[in-house]
């Protein structure tokens, strides 16, 4: 359409207006831009307005003494428990509550959530055992032998499917501390064919089991200003809620058998061969994993199980948890990491079985201090003596100790998916130090706040390990599949974690991503930046609420985000902006009264293959070495192979120069005969609301970017428009043109002023290019060495 215009003051870089259609202003509202109100708790004095700990904030704590024995023949452990359980509330407590999480793993003592079923094409043995009805015990679950007071008095208990209620002998008072006993055993489930995240896997081969030994005693529960006691049931799903504490734990373990735990060992002297303990001390001051029980050593206690004993001693301090591994098939290597932040000495380790060797003994544990020192610029420094890596063929995640996964084939080799995964789990598991380990969050109500947070942070390590590394969450780009879903299929983020049905993308990715298109696209990494680590300062070793998180990340950054959280973490809605008409306009230059001089940078577009906004940024970012570049020994044949061809061209900078004068004569009339005037109308189609990110090409082959900010649409949440003038004639228009928004439909993202014809447009042909690029992927690429498989 094209019209004729009066002008009062021309721009050559962007139009004076930015309108909204408001045809029927008030109606047309669905409240996204309304304050959240009372949709978040009351702030009191325990948790402020602005996000931080009240000044009467509290907590409880509980420390610990552990003694446990594990029976290898038998698959048993015993263990016997002092618990000090310190009542630093204002309330009375006449009871307390503790966590049974083993009974998960009995047929009769377990929660019980149940889910619908449907006959299935085949049936297994499995299967077939649990139709029992009633159900039979299968031997699984927590034993109690004693439960007692400090002098050895019985306790009066209530065992409720995994949770275990004591009552007190007497009102437990504010600034009071309760001393009690627990004896029990379990018989350890084989967790390859039940499930869950602790237990045995036995290497028929030979004969050998690897032990991860978690959620292995009766745990306090929390009990806090805003919920009470934390007691929901165990399911196997919603994770854990815990109280900080003190740790002093021996593990009674076959003779050949090596340990790793939370915390530091302290009679390594004793459970060492003088050879393993020189090592030991190498491995503190070596910048390069050094191997404390050698393969060999490994390969040799494999073939004869000895009948001797050790005792093997664990303290930590200030953890909300402990979890332990055990096996005689480990390999164990470590080296000494300096966090720059705090000057905090950490020995970064690794278990791994002879099956893991291949990868695990070039990879982990340099992925362990990658991530400690990463997640430490990002959120607070790194405070523990230890962080370890346990290749046990899963992910799971505890203070100082995780387990993971990254096996070779037999053969020695692997593919690249393998080992791409199995940093990004190590990177994944080891982040859950931070999240939730120092900031402790309720993951039993609130998935997200752990899951989601790690999955952003682990993004971020990732780019900072290798700028092409193909991380899966993240970016805006790769969530699009899931908010197409229809919205039966959808839940808020906002969502109990027992009732989330898509648990990946809910609990890991939207909020993964929600908060890099933050960062990249509506914040700035400069104002994110120090907000997110705010909120990491004031919540580490306490317990942040979704509330917390909300109103620090607004409160340190001065940016009004009610409208994010409403529409992201609340609602379901996808974005899907689109491009609805452009308006052309001619303007009267016999009534411009004045010119100003603009400048204007235009950018070299990405040619061939597509690169998300925060591998743009990080790479063009002088000040970051990605550390595959730092360390020769991390680059493989799969690295040089994409790297061998490609080169990087740099942006240009272009500016346009016009004078300025108080009106226009015939001359200044001639200058700006050039002048096209262009309303861009936009439709809100998908609801949920974001910023305008447009990419402008002109029939000169130059380009120009402008952004308007989400606000734009506050006055109409459906409709808005944008006025702009250029001297040279528009080729065609790109809406959110690096994909980061989310947009769920980039088909209505483009307009073309080229005449309609017989032959196909360069710019159907672009927008062919594009349509092919989603389909072959990132990059729009396949690389032909990755689809050979494996590497040696």
């Amino acid at each position: 359409m094209q019209l004729k215009i009066t002008v009062l003051s021309v721009f050559l870089y962007i139009g004076v207006s930015a309108q909204n259609i408001q045809n029927n202003p008030g109606s047309n509202h669905g409240n996204r831009f309304e304050q959240l109100g009372t949709t978040l708790p009351t702030p009191n004095v325990y948790r402020t307005a602005s996000g931080a700990p009240g000044q009467a904030y509290w907590q409880n704590r509980a420390d610990y003494d552990i003694t446990a024995y594990l029976d290898e023949d038998k698959r048993n452990l015993k263990g016997s428990e002092t618990v000090t359980y310190h009542n630093n509330s204002p309330d009375d407590l006449d009871y307390i509550w503790l966590q049974l999480d083993e009974n998960q793993q009995s047929t009769v003592k377990k929660a019980d959530y149940q889910f619908s079923s449907t006959l299935p094409k085949s049936l297994n043995d499995q299967q077939l055992k649990t139709t029992d009805l009633p159900a039979k015990d299968n031997g699984y679950g927590v034993n109690l032998e004693k439960v007692t007071d400090a002098s050895g008095n019985p306790l009066k208990y209530t065992v409720n499917k995994t949770m275990m209620r004591i009552d007190l002998p007497k009102v437990l008072k504010k600034g009071e501390k309760f001393i009690f006993k627990i004896d029990w055993n379990y018989n350890i489930p084989n967790r390859m064919k039940m499930g869950g995240r602790g237990g045995y896997e036995n290497f028929a081969e030979d004969g050998n089991d690897l032990y991860t030994i978690t959620q292995w005693f009766p745990r306090m529960c929390v009990y806090s200003d805003f919920q009470g006691w934390q007691n929901h049931q165990f399911t196997g799903r919603g994770e854990f809620a815990l109280v900080f504490g003190n740790y002093k734990v021996s593990m009674n373990v076959p003779a050949d058998h090596v340990i790793g735990g939370t915390g530091e060992c302290k009679n390594y002297e004793q459970v060492l061969t003088p050879e393993q303990l020189s090592r030991y001390k190498k491995s503190q001051t070596s910048n390069e994993p050094v191997e404390i029980v050698t393969l060999e050593e490994a390969k040799k206690a494999e073939k004869n199980h000895s009948k001797q004993r050790k005792t093997w001693v664990f303290e930590a301090k200030d953890v909300r948890d402990f979890a332990w591994t055990a096996s005689r098939k480990f390999v164990w290597d470590a080296m000494g990491v300096t966090i720059p932040e705090n000057n905090n000495k950490v020995m970064a380790m690794s278990f791994y079985p002879k099956e893991a060797y291949g990868l695990y003994r070039k990879f982990s544990t340099k992925a362990v201090a990658h991530t400690i020192k990463t997640y430490s610029e990002f959120t607070i420094p790194y405070p523990y003596p230890v962080a370890q890596s346990v290749e046990a063929s899963n992910g799971m995640e505890y203070p100082m100790i995780c387990f993971n996964f990254g096996r070779t084939e037999k053969d020695g080799t692997y593919s690249e998916g393998t080992k791409n995964g199995m940093i990004g789990v190590i990177i994944h598991e080891v982040g859950h130090n931070f999240f939730p380990m120092i900031i402790n969050s309720d993951e039993r109500q609130w998935s997200w706040m752990d899951e989601g947070l790690n999955t952003f942070t682990e993004y971020l390590t990732e780019e900072k390990w290798d700028n092409k590394f193909p991380s899966k969450r993240g970016p805006a780009w790769t969530i699009v599949d899931y908010m197409k879903l229809p919205k039966d299929q959808l839940e808020p983020i906002m969502s109990n974690s027992e009732n989330i049905i898509q648990f990946g993308p809910n609990a890991y990715a939207k909020p993964a991503t929600g908060l890099n298109i933050l960062r990249e696209t509506i914040m700035g990494r400069d104002l994110f930046d120090k907000a997110f680590k705010t909120y990491s300062k004031r919540w580490a070793f306490k317990h942040p609420e979704p509330a917390d998180f909300f109103r620090t990340m607004e409160d340190a950054s001065g940016e009004d985000l009610d409208w994010f959280w409403r529409g992201w973490f609340y609602g379901t809605d996808p974005v899907d902006i689109a491009i609805d008409k452009v308006t052309i306009a001619t303007p009267d230059l016999t009534a411009v009264k004045q010119a100003e001089e603009t400048k204007y940078k235009v950018e070299k577009p990405l040619q061939n293959e597509f690169e998300d906004i925060s591998k743009i940024r990080n790479k063009e970012n002088k000040t970051i070495t990605f550390e595959v570049e730092k360390d020769k020994d991390l680059q493989d044949f799969y690295y040089r192979y994409d790297r061998g061809q490609e080169k990087v061209n740099s942006d240009k900078e272009y500016s346009i120069k016009t004078e300025s004068s108080e009106s226009l004569d015939k001359k200044d009339q001639d200058k700006f005969k050039n002048i096209t005037a262009y309303q861009i109308d936009f439709v809100n189609k998908g609801g949920l609301v974001m910023p305008i990110i447009l990419e402008f090409t002109f029939e000169d082959g130059s380009k120009l970017k402008d952004k308007s900010s989400a606000q734009i649409w506050r006055h109409n949440e459906n409709k808005a428009s944008k006025t702009f003038y250029f001297d040279k004639k528009l080729k065609f228009v790109q809406l959110d043109p690096m994909r980061e928004t989310a947009d769920i439909d980039t088909s209505n993202n483009f307009w073309s002023n080229d005449q309609a014809g017989s032959e196909t447009s360069k710019f159907q042909v672009f927008k062919e290019k594009q349509k092919a690029t989603v389909r072959g992927g990132a990059n729009g690429k396949v690389n032909p060495m990755q689809a050979a498989g494996k590497k040696n």
